[in-house]
């Protein structure tokens, strides 16, 4: 091979004269490009390598940006980048300042929109087409979606929502048998059999049109021959999962084989109903360590492009996920009443040991984050078992409701384990932990806390079901320190001080209590002496402690990655405001009410200004501390 194509692909008009041999060779370039690219950067990996074929050949046979491509995640959407005019791009994705790993239309107008969660493309989709069909317009919509997507609940809502006569309608449904873990769940035992026969589709289709051409009684006996072919094609697939709905059917296909694929999408471009195409797709395609391992390579870290093994971890610390799951497990190994709940992310939240050593105390339900927490709470209803239901941050805003109602209103003492809360690095914006606190802070009964290291992590996980109530642990995926000092006991709304001072009070919320003992270094130097103080609880604060400080300290700072709207800074502003405070100065330092985008963590801190040093300037120019102290009478946020 001398002469790339994909070099030469500018736009998805460049592909459309290829010829297929051709087009088989810009799958082993677009391949070939994604290993190089997350070798270095990271990234979900073996999703797109199986998704080549598929993404090249809808480009070839429709129109976008006109014809409307929607993304369920859409972190299978490399090839589709590569194809719109970002190869030159690509190796800045995930990056500061570079593409995102989704689509996100701000990059190009072949992304409609930023998706980052499960289960929202069939839903976007019908909304788009139903707009399409109120303005009169003739592009199609096509949704592709995961296998996984169909254990989603809004999924199933938007299936029985589907019209049957939706033209140019065509429903994608790319099945690799996995999600990020391996699927669970009834409907995916339904998808594991759907091996429709391709002889009883022709011969359903030519039937239908054979009568449908008789004069003046076509139609009617059309309608009659479809019900009737119907039973008989369902008597040899089961295919009717779909055709219940309102879908016709069509598949499975081999989602390798591009001819097939090109042949199957021209064939469908004008029917005048909704069809669903199944296409069985390998995770990982092209690289045998991730064909043989798709799990791990699901999300990679940077990896040997030539062997596909990992390269060492940057630091030897562990993460906070890290030490949840290896603690979990060992409190599991002494308490045969522990049982933890995961929708989907057995891997990410560190449970697969734990799933491994007891599949039956480690429930993985599925892409289903409300029915995670509701039947969380169903299970905490037996007053014996201690529940660890353990979430994403950004997913479990999914389950507002369901906190809401069936664990905070019940009065259940769900522990709810609270993975990536804080920045998500190169995932961005939909993946941002920064909300829960605010949402979390609303529902009565709910105890809400943060260890800022991993020592601390394992007591708040020991000392939870004392508590008797819903309670949220939040932790970053970040290293942090860890130690095998023994354990003590944690007792709920008592914050610890880690040093002591009169001049300013430092309140730092997690692993940015660290941050807050830095700038007290950087204090000191100027004969400024800090006290700083890890709330560990922001629900219920220690009120007490605070009463005390505040007799002597008129100069309060709060540091978080948490959202400044509604996190710890406004819930510590309302407790000064509550109780009558009018003589101290605030300054609170956080997430600004802003989307942000991807980067490292270290990154990020600076762009938003959380850095210690970033944090220690702006503490010197807001208490003129550099001219002494000198009062202010009004509460300051710092941007």
């Amino acid at each position: 091979m001398t002469d790339f194509l994909l070099p030469s692909i500018q736009s998805p008009s460049d592909i459309k004269d290829l010829p297929n041999h051709q087009l088989i060779r810009l799958c082993l370039e677009v391949r070939q490009r994604i290993i190089e690219v997350m070798s270095v950067n990271g990234g979900h990996l073996a999703s797109n390598l199986g998704s080549v074929e598929l993404t090249i050949a809808l480009h070839k046979v429709f129109n976008s940006p006109e014809d409307k491509f929607i993304w369920d995640v859409s972190h299978q959407t490399y090839t589709h980048k590569l194809l719109t005019g970002r190869n030159h791009l690509f190796p800045t994705i995930r990056k500061h300042k570079g593409l995102s790993g989704f689509s996100q239309p701000k990059e190009s107008p072949h992304d409609h929109f930023l998706a980052g969660h499960a289960g929202t493309a069939l839903s976007l989709a019908l909304g788009v087409a139903k707009g399409r069909d109120l303005a009169n317009t003739r592009e199609h919509v096509i949704p592709i979606i995961g296998d996984a997507t169909l254990t989603c609940g809004m999924s199933l809502e938007a299936l029985n929502n589907v019209p049957c006569d939706l033209a140019r309608f065509i429903l994608i449904l790319n099945d690799n048998e996995m999600s990020i873990s391996k699927n669970v769940g009834a409907i995916t035992q339904i998808l594991s059999r759907l091996l429709s026969n391709p002889t009883t589709n022709k011969i359903y289709r030519d039937l239908e049109q054979i009568v449908s051409k008789i004069p003046g009684y076509g139609a009617a006996l059309s309608k009659q021959g479809h019900k009737i072919t119907e039973s008989l094609k369902n008597l040899v697939s089961p295919a009717a999962f779909f055709e219940q709905y309102g879908l016709s059917y069509i598949g499975p296909i081999d989602g390798h084989d591009v001819e097939r694929l090109i042949d199957t999408f021209n064939a469908l471009k004008n029917v005048n109903w909704p069809v669903v195409v199944h296409v069985l797709t390998n995770k990982g395609q092209g690289m045998d360590e991730a064909i043989k391992n798709p799990v791990t390579y699901h999300g990679v870290k940077p990896f040997d492009a030539n062997t596909g093994k990992f390269l060492p971890a940057a630091t030897k610390k562990p993460t906070f996920p890290k030490i949840f799951g290896t603690h979990i497990l060992q409190m599991a190994e002494k308490d045969p009443n522990i049982v933890a709940v995961t929708p989907a992310m057995s891997a990410g939240s560190m449970l697969d040991d734990f799933m491994k050593k007891y599949p039956d105390r480690c429930v993985d339900v599925g892409i289903a984050e409300g029915h995670a927490v509701t039947f969380s709470g169903g299970l905490a209803h037996n007053k014996k078992i201690k529940v660890v239901a353990s979430l994403y941050s950004t997913f479990l805003q999914r389950g507002f409701d369901n906190v809401f109602h069936d664990v905070c209103l019940q009065e259940l003492p769900v522990v709810f384990a609270i993975d990536r809360a804080g920045l998500a690095g190169a995932d961005g914006a939909t993946h941002n932990g920064i909300y829960d606190i605010s949402f979390l802070n609303a529902m009565p009964n709910m105890i809400i806390t943060q260890p800022r290291n991993g020592q601390l992590l394992k007591e708040l996980l020991e000392s939870s079901f004392s508590w008797k109530r819903p309670a949220a642990i939040r932790y970053p995926n970040i290293p942090t320190s860890d130690s095998d000092k023994p354990l003590v006991v944690r007792e709920l709304g008592k914050a610890e001080v880690l040093a002591e001072g009169e001049d300013i009070l430092l309140i730092g919320l997690g692993h940015m209590a660290n941050t807050a003992l830095q700038i007290r270094e950087q204090l000191l130097q100027k004969g400024i002496y800090a006290t700083v103080v890890d709330p560990i609880f922001v629900k219920p604060l220690d009120v007490e402690l605070f009463y005390k400080l505040l007799l002597t300290h008129k100069k309060i700072v709060t540091i978080e990655e948490h959202s400044l709207a509604c996190g710890l800074g406004s819930i510590f502003n309302h407790f000064l405001m509550r109780n009558g405070y009018k003589d101290v100065q605030v300054a609170n330092f956080g997430i600004p009410e802003a989307f942000i985008e991807q980067g490292t963590h270290e990154e990020l801190s600076i762009e938003l200004g959380l850095s210690a040093n970033q944090i220690y300037q702006k503490i010197i120019l807001h208490f003129n501390l550099d001219k002494g102290f000198i009062a202010y009478d009004h509460c300051a946020v710092a941007k």
